[in-house]
């Protein structure tokens, strides 16, 4: 299977615009060129708390509500993939399962949250759906780039993913509506009420495709179809004392798949469904109190020749109280309550359940010019007791258009339910500790002049007591090095910008010194384009390095890539949009899974996907 460009027809035409917008680093002095996606850029991920993106001493991206209107198809596995320190492991082409990798670590080493709420399942083999998450109501992603376990426990070595909803400012209401190749076709529609401080707000969308041929031993029209179909629904009350939200949503479909590595014959019917009540008081102009109740409940269902199926259900609540006890300073501690409860069909006890308490305390410093960051958390779970882990972090403006930043943080990751406790073929081991990491990083912000800034991260991570499949059950066993460094350029003038990314990552099994598989070493990422009010129009390009697609001595090499997407939109009036997108330009079948059993096959992506749509708002 060839990774080269191939000419091809393209089908519909470039009519409209939405530009792939710049994602928004953490840069020093952003203002100063009055970059309209990148002013004041607010984050609750990194700290808890509201802040500053260029405050923040850590590596973030941050994907904005403009980016992920731009292509209302694209659900997160497709989105948070344009972020090269992000690889997304996938068996074939869209609503196929997938796995995240985030700087180089395990799949189950990123925790994904929306609005503070746990989206992680007990699936040693899928921790994660990104691939069945749906974005209508998101406002923007959050990516935070090494451990966040202090702030939020176990799954947390890589970094963190977190879908922030959106919040109704305004009463309006509107339709969306996209169809593309391999008769896909999207559509939301959405309203708003905002009233006295009271909002509502409710979204409904369906998605449906024919999808596409999984294995290059496939024709293109042997395909595999993909479903899906959701809502969300939020109200709340907001003054300057008090503020409550609870919310809904709910996603489910099916994604026909392959058991036999030759014809499309299965099915996977899937459903999560995530209820979240957040609460704040503020006790005065200093103290805050804040409360979070969730409810995540995700369910996949395997209709295959031997049947299987793996649920999860979490409850959490978190309780905490921030004090700002000087005027440059301010103390966060909270309790975090979990109970999951994991049921699959390789588990011969039926439902196991764990629980889990954490305690967490944070310190911040924040100045014009140093914001430091300082925490520690104790775990205590009722399988494999107590754990503490830590961080230290802190930015400092060294001159007015420079900052640096360090942080040093240890984090951890339970095993998962089914290496715990699954009887069916006697793999489990309810002795297994949890694994566990120390990670260093440094990196610094650079603003230029001509509307230029560059900025650079270096990264090294331990990892230790990695849970591992050895002589019928698991073990831990393994240890493992992350190195990597990032590198991003960013210009923008009046209307005109680009933005590109490079990511090195080096992975290494300290045990048998061999690369841990399906991590690219390198990848880049470049976007530019024309933006303004009423028109744009951008192209996109990711490249990714040959990765290795085993642990042994002579591997077999996933071939790396290169893509281009293109994207346009145009403002016809305040009411109607138009828009346009390309994905994947020169319909490159890119490898991407290699399988030898019961035959030497590779999965493959979804090749092109061109698109047209538009949305109606009042």
């Amino acid at each position: 299977m060839s990774n080269q460009f191939k000419p091809t027809t393209l089908v519909g035409a470039i009519a409209v615009a939405m530009g792939l917008s710049n994602v928004a680093f953490a840069n020093t002095n952003p203002a100063s060129n009055q970059d309209i996606l990148q002013l004041e850029t607010l984050v609750v991920t990194a700290s808890r708390t509201e802040e500053r993106i260029e405050d923040v001493p850590a590596r973030m991206t941050v994907i904005t509500q403009k980016q992920i209107d731009q292509n209302p198809i694209q659900n997160l596995s497709a989105l948070i993939q344009k972020d090269p320190s992000i690889y997304i492991k996938q068996n074939g082409g869209m609503g196929q399962g997938s796995a995240i990798s985030l700087r180089g670590s395990y799949p189950g080493n990123t925790l994904i949250l929306k609005d503070g709420a746990r989206l992680n399942t007990l699936n040693s083999l899928s921790p994660t759906y990104p691939e069945t998450l749906d974005l209508s109501d998101a406002q923007q992603v959050e990516i935070v780039k090494g451990p966040s376990s202090v702030q939020y426990g176990s799954d947390a070595i890589g970094g963190v993913i977190q879908i922030i909803s959106a919040t109704p400012t305004k009463n309006a209401a509107f339709v969306t509506g996209q169809y593309g190749e391999n008769n896909t076709y999207k559509a939301i529609v959405g309203g708003d009420l905002v009233s006295n401080g009271f909002y509502a707000q409710v979204r409904g969308q369906r998605l449906e495709s024919d999808g596409t041929s999984i294995f290059n031993t496939q024709a293109k029209n042997d395909k595999a179809g993909y479903d899906q179909k959701g809502y969300s629904a939020k109200i709340g009350y907001a003054n300057d004392v008090f503020k409550t939200s609870l919310a809904i949503s709910d996603n489910q479909g099916t994604n026909v798949y392959s058991d036999d590595y030759k014809t499309n014959n299965a099915q996977r019917d899937f459903k999560n469904q995530l209820i979240n009540w957040l609460g704040q008081y503020n006790v005065n102009s200093d103290i805050s109190l804040n409360a979070r109740y969730s409810n995540f409940k995700d369910e996949q269902n395997y209709k295959e020749a031997f049947p299987s199926f793996a649920n999860t259900t979490i409850n959490e609540g978190d309780l905490n109280a921030k004090w700002n006890f000087t005027s440059t300073q301010n103390i966060l501690a909270g309790v975090t309550f979990n109970n999951t409860e994991y049921e699959t069909s390789s588990l011969k006890n039926k439902k196991q359940e764990i629980d889990s308490t954490g305690y967490y305390i944070q310190h911040q410093y924040k100045t014009d010019g140093i914001n430091t960051q300082a925490g520690i958390r104790l775990e205590d779970n009722d399988k494999f007791g107590t754990h503490v882990v830590g961080q230290l972090a802190g930015r400092v403006q060294i001159a007015p258009l420079t900052s640096i930043y360090a942080n040093i943080g240890s984090a951890f990751k339970t095993p998962a339910g089914d290496q715990l406790f699954d009887t069916a073929w006697n793999k489990g081991n309810p002795d297994l500790k949890p694994e566990e990491s120390i990670s260093y990083e440094i990196g610094i912000d650079q603003e230029l002049n001509y509307g230029l800034s560059v900025y650079s991260s270096l990264y090294y991570t331990q990892l230790k007591n990695l849970i591992q499949f050895q002589n019928q059950t698991y073990n831990n066993v393994d240890k493992a090095d992350l190195k990597g460094a990032e590198l991003g350029f960013k210009w923008k003038q009046d209307d005109l910008f680009l933005s590109t990314e490079y990511a090195y990552a080096k992975t290494k099994n300290k045990q048998n010194k061999l690369e841990i598989a399906y991590r690219p070493r390198q990848t880049l990422t470049l976007t530019t384009g024309l933006e303004n009010q009423v028109y744009g129009i951008s192209a996109s390009l990711i490249a990714r390095s040959t990765a290795n697609a085993s642990n042994t001595v002579n591997p077999v090499k996933v071939p790396g890539y290169a893509t281009i997407d293109l994207n346009a939109y145009w403002n016809v009036s305040p009411n109607l949009k138009l828009f346009t997108n390309i994905q994947n330009v020169g319909d490159v079948r890119y490898e991407e899974v290699y399988n030898n059993y019961p035959s030497e096959m590779w999965y493959i992506n979804g090749g092109r996907l061109a698109s047209v749509g538009f949305t109606v708002k009042y």
